[in-house]
């Protein structure tokens, strides 16, 4: 019995002792927290490895990138042009057709030894070997979780005989030492998926690969399974390698024994490997059989290509706008329940917050999420923490809940947080209404004088534009506003590229081969099913898909001089290579190729491009600039200027009529008849009556009716735009539009049924020129069903757009130039395309001068003779 007591006395004396440890330990967190949050900024006590960098290309200011010039004295070089795009657009133009990579008796095994590059001397001596080599193998590795850009750690250089492993923490500042190397276009380098390696390197030493071959872009023209260099290793050097050691802290000297091994073997085997790819390359090339289709040159091509890149920094209007928005609509969007006073003051402490940390993490050199995760600003704008205290809890069990792994090391909160707790605490106290004062206080905190964080050479810039900002205090509060539309439209914007984006591959390259095994062109799958479905194909290919045609095509691309239709194509924007979203986008516009005969725009995707939403913006801006030229150099308005129901009216129009006597511009018209219909009642007296009297001038003047109304609001709509606006505005226009037949065959609707209305377009003076249409009218425009349309309207024609405008200038073309004018019109507008945008990624054969003309086969829906038949059946 005294042993059980002894043994309750002895856990009940063990409790309160670790009840005690607990809460001495807490309070001493918590004063070690506060008097961390009263002293001076951590970087002062932490020396970090880019410490040690004298010069840095790209601070961590809002300024854009300054590439390389490479002519000292044009100082009107525009920073966006690549330095050595010429010696690459040679190379694109006349590829080396050697390929070469590896002795027969090349040593490629595990273990070999390597050359450790630390000193300006070696590094030296290293550029002098490169430059004696025809081909050398490049890999690199980087940092990017201490840091705000990112930085190159190490760059793993192998040649035939030697691997080098360069230190490019220690020789950060002679890098430059080798740009000669990377740059000669006679020695070729070779990377694996050299897109990120190309843009790291011009960011951190102005180097530029020049002749480069990549064997991630030989395997997409294999059609490997796999394309990842761990695949490539194990597939042809049978060595397995550890790709988690990538996201190992490779700013850490020495590197472990793993880490050298892991680097050492990333290069080492890329010559044998890519000399591996290359004959397989060759062997494809004799068995397709395809003169045209050149399977090395065009892996060659591709890796150029890659080459032509250029690094840029992601700017934006303010710090932290892109992030507080894609948080905001990703959170918002998960939560409808949320009441619209929480929201605003959610997307307030959001906005806050996102600012806060990108301008934290410019000023320390560290990453977004180093910083402050997604989770905890998520965290701190729902809960709203008042005391300093319950900052800490928040930050401590949001990031708990963070799944990745590369920040799961790394203390909570940041040591930016525990510096600078007294900053967050500010944001949710402080009602700042101006975000821009938010910018200022920071930075003339920490950066300014008596600042708490040390300056650097990331953040020098960043203190030079705060004394810009300080000048212009009152500039910044007129411009506050703005300041919330742009956020607003950066908003907007993640929203339509979520809606209106592709949301699936448009490109699936499949390929479709001639009888003879010659390659036809890449395709959708639809075309390949549709060849399968009528039993005029057979599958020879299954991934990725590939079909022979049981007959003789028309064409073949060769009579057409042109190889783009028998190219592969990436699924990016055309214009910066944005994979993450894209939109299709027509070169020519829709409202002139509408009109171009059958036989030059159909199945002719050579001027449909895949556009990212901020690219396929500024094409669109130049292609409506384009318009106005052309409808100034033509004579041609391109909005319909005046339309009249002649039949009402009785009036005949010219082109010397004076336009104030004429009728109304369509969306005069309609704009009157739905105020009518939805306000009427409601309005003013003076004003209903003016927008009557412009219906009424549409009707010759007579009294109208609610029927009248909504017959007035459809005039010049496509059948798809009526359908579109019943939708949308929740009206029924079928009783009055004539649509409906009377069963019992009253005579009223039968007439009203009958009747079809022209449009007359009235014509303006363009440069003192005018150019009527050949019959005065668009087609007949019914303002009724379209049961009634005659055979020679066009559906898809609309009077509330650029259609009428776009078939009087392929009109004026065709009976003027005929089908040379056409070709060379679309040669234009390519060019208006090239000039606005600068593509970098348009694919292979893609060609100003391209065609576009194509005849069709017997089994073509667009044969005419077929579809002479059809018609005849029909009748």
């Amino acid at each position: 019995m005294e042993d059980r007591v002894d043994i309750k006395l002895a856990f009940t004396t063990l409790a309160c002792f670790a009840a005690i440890s607990f809460l001495l330990s807490s309070q001493y967190i918590k004063q070690r927290r506060r008097k961390l949050a009263l002293s001076s900024c951590y970087l002062k006590t932490e020396i970090k490895p880019q410490d040690t960098f004298k010069r840095v290309l790209a601070d961590n200011s809002y300024s854009p990138f300054k590439h390389l010039k490479l002519n000292d004295l044009n100082n009107e070089t525009a920073s966006d042009c690549h330095p050595y795009g010429e010696e690459i657009a040679a190379l694109l133009e006349k590829p080396n057709m050697e390929f070469s990579f590896v002795k027969e008796n090349g040593n490629y095994k595990t273990g070999n030894p390597y050359v450790w590059v630390d000193t300006e001397a070696q590094l030296r001596d290293l550029a002098d070997e490169l430059s004696k080599v025809r081909v050398f193998a490049v890999d690199t590795e980087q940092h990017s979780i201490r840091s705000f850009l990112g930085f190159t750690a190490l760059i793993q250089i192998s040649t035939e005989k030697e691997d080098y492993l360069v230190d490019t923490i220690a020789l950060h500042d002679e890098m430059g030492i080798l740009r000669p190397a990377f740059a000669n276009p006679h020695i070729c380098k070779v990377f694996h998926g050299a897109d990120n390696d190309v843009l790291w390197l011009q960011r951190d030493f102005h180097v530029y690969v020049v002749n480069l071959f990549d064997t991630s872009k030989a395997c997409e023209v294999l059609s490997k399974p796999q394309k990842s260099l761990a695949y490539l290793l194990e597939a042809y050097c049978g060595v397995a390698t550890n790709k988690l050691l990538q996201r190992e802290d490779w700013r850490q000297r020495p590197l472990s024994e793993e880490m050298v091994e892991y680097a050492q073997t990333d290069a080492h085997f890329l010559l044998y490997i890519a000399d591996s790819l290359i004959a397989e390359l060759k062997e494809q090339v004799v068995a397709s059989l395809d003169d045209n289709f050149h399977f090395v040159l065009e892996a060659s091509r591709r890796s150029n290509t890659t080459c032509l890149q250029l690094y840029s920094k992601e700017l934006e209007a303010f710090p932290g706008e892109s992030a507080a928005s894609s948080i905001l609509s990703r959170q918002l969007n998960g939560q409808p329940g949320i009441s619209e006073t929480a929201s605003e003051k959610f997307q307030d402490i959001v906005r806050k917050l996102c600012s806060w940390r990108d301008l934290m993490a410019r000023v320390h050199d560290e990453s977004l999420k180093y910083v402050l995760s997604d989770q905890a600003i998520i965290a701190l704008a729902s809960k709203v923490p008042s005391l300093e205290t319950e900052i800490y809890e928040v930050l401590s069990q949001a990031d708990l809940h963070t799944d990745s792994l590369s920040f799961s090391s790394f203390p909570s909160p940041s040591p930016v947080v525990s510096s600078h707790i007294d900053d967050l605490y500010c944001l949710f106290q402080d009602n700042i209404n101006n975000s821009e004062d938010i910018f200022l206080k920071i930075l003339q905190k920490h950066l300014g004088t008596n600042g708490s964080c040390p300056l650097s050479v990331y953040n020098y810039s960043l203190l030079a534009k705060s004394k810009i900002k300080a000048t212009n205090g009152s500039v910044f509060k007129q411009n506050a506003l703005k300041n919330v539309r742009l956020a607003g439209r950066k908003a907007s914007r993640e929203l339509f590229v979520q809606k209106f984006s592709c949301k699936s591959p448009v490109y699936h390259n499949c390929r479709i081969y001639a009888s003879d095994g010659r390659l036809l062109c890449y395709c959708d799958r639809r075309k390949l099913e549709w060849y399968l479905r009528r039993d005029l194909a057979k599958l020879v290919e299954e991934n990725p898909p590939a079909i022979m045609l049981l007959f003789e095509p028309k064409g073949r691309p060769e009579d057409e001089d042109n190889d783009f239709y028998i190219q592969s194509k990436k699924n990016i924007c055309v214009g910066c290579g944005e994979r993450s979203h894209y939109l299709r986008y027509r070169i020519i516009p829709s409202c002139y190729r509408i009109h171009f005969p059958e036989h030059l725009k159909s199945h002719r995707s050579h001027d449909i491009v895949l556009l990212c939403v901020d690219c396929h913006e500024i094409a669109h801006a130049s292609a409506e600039k384009h318009k106005r030229q052309i409808a100034a150099e033509f004579g041609i308005p391109l909005f319909v200027q005046k339309v009249v129901d002649p039949k009402e009216s009785e009036l005949v129009f010219d082109s010397t009529m004076n336009l104030e006597d004429s009728g109304v511009s369509p969306l005069q018209l309609r704009t009157a008849a739905m105020a009518l219909l939805r306000h009427g009642p409601r309005m003013p007296p003076k004003r209903r009556e003016e927008l009557i009297q412009i219906v009424m001038k549409y009707y010759g003047g007579r009294e109208i009716s609610q029927k009248d109304l909504e017959r007035a609001l459809l005039v010049g709509m496509s059948p798809h735009e009526r359908r579109k606006l019943e939708k949308k505005k929740g009206l029924s226009f079928r009783h009055s539009t004539g649509c409906a037949l009377d069963s019992k065959g009253g005579n009223s609707d039968k007439n009203r049924v009958s009747e079809t209305r022209e449009i007359s377009v009235l014509d303006t003076d363009v440069n003192g020129e005018s150019i009527s249409l050949s019959n005065g009218t668009v087609d007949s425009y019914c303002l009724g069903s379209e049961q009634t349309l005659g055979p020679g309207h066009n559906s898809k024609l609309s009077l509330l757009g650029h259609g009428p405008h776009g078939k009087r200038v392929v009109d004026y073309l065709l009976r003027e130039h005929r089908e040379d004018g056409i070709r060379q019109f679309c040669q234009r507008w390519r060019q208006v395309f090239v000039e606005s945008i600068r593509p970098r990624f348009l694919p292979a054969g893609w060609d100003v001068m391209h065609s576009g003309r194509r005849d069709f086969g017997e089994y073509s829906v667009y044969n005419p003779a077929k579809r002479a038949s059809e018609m005849d059946a029909a009748l």
